[in-house]
């Protein structure tokens, strides 16, 4: 099982909102190395902030007639902060956003992921929040 970090609403479409019932699939612009049971923790990118757990469900599709974002790879929520305003920073995870400009998914090591499910955890819950 690999871990990713995978980047939500960017550039001209960022995301505003948590929509817990639409964290169904992710897209790329390049075939993605997931795998079906791989984890993922979903990136605001405008937000520099994590959000949420999810866990890849199936492998990674192509859709030829698409000519950006062709690859689509189905995920399950976990634990998701619905208010982006109490999401944890990318950085408390020990993840730098510099590393993810031209990505829409990087591979996280055990200690990331885990920093970043315990956190969205907490803040899922509630918790403080450590900004």
């Amino acid at each position: 099982m690999q871990h990713w970090l995978v980047v939500r609403g960017r550039g001209e479409r960022p995301l505003e909102r948590v929509h817990t019932d639409r964290v169904q699939a992710h897209r790329s612009s390049k075939r993605p190395s997931v795998q079906p049971g791989d984890r993922v923790v979903l990136y605001a990118s405008v937000w520099q902030a994590v959000y949420g757990i999810a866990e890849v469900t199936g492998p990674p599709e192509h859709d030829p007639q698409k000519t950006r974002w062709s690859w689509r790879f189905p995920l399950r929520a976990v634990a998701v902060v619905d208010d982006l305003d109490r999401a944890p920073a990318v950085e408390e995870a020990g993840v730098f956003p510099s590393s993810l400009w031209r990505h829409s998914h990087i591979r996280l090591t055990e200690e990331q992921f885990e920093r970043a499910r315990t956190l969205i955890e907490a803040a899922a819950a509630g918790g403080p929040v450590r900004r």
